[in-house]
């Protein structure tokens, strides 16, 4: 097969802006197996806390997701201020990977992952489900 975006391995559907990011153009891209997803654990959770972050280099908030009693409220920062404001961002559920190792991102600790997909132009757009759930809720 051949084609512009098969040769490059973007998957069909990425925007244009995607198509020069890294994650997306990875010609050492090997398949995953069911085991390795196994190992991410991705979970439903609510936001109820965001505050600004200005000493990220890009645009971004803070956020805290209450994932619920087994592993309750953790801290995660977003490049969502494109799409989002602050106030619309209180009550909705994302979805997030919990069991990757908390990162520093300035003087900031997130410890999840909040999960995304670009725009046409490269914007971030949170992941949720279509109907309300119990936070916590695992993907599978």
């Amino acid at each position: 097969m051949t084609g512009s975006l098969l040769a490059s391995r973007v998957p069909i559907g990425n925007p244009p802006a995607a198509r020069n990011n890294p994650r997306y153009n990875n010609p050492d891209m090997t398949v995953a197996t069911i085991e390795d997803f196994d190992k991410l654990d991705i979970r439903v959770g609510t936001i109820v806390d965001v505050q600004p972050f200005p000493e990220a280099r890009k645009p971004a908030y803070k956020l805290w997701i209450d994932f619920g009693g087994e592993i309750g409220v953790k801290c995660s920062s977003a490049q969502i201020t494109v799409h989002y404001k602050m106030d619309q961002l209180l009550g909705r559920q994302v979805m997030c990977v919990v069991n990757f190792p908390p990162r520093k991102i300035g003087p900031f600790k997130s410890e999840v992952l909040t999960l995304g997909v670009p725009d046409a132009e490269g914007a971030v757009v949170l992941l949720k489900p279509d109907l309300k759930v119990p936070d916590g809720g695992r993907l599978f």
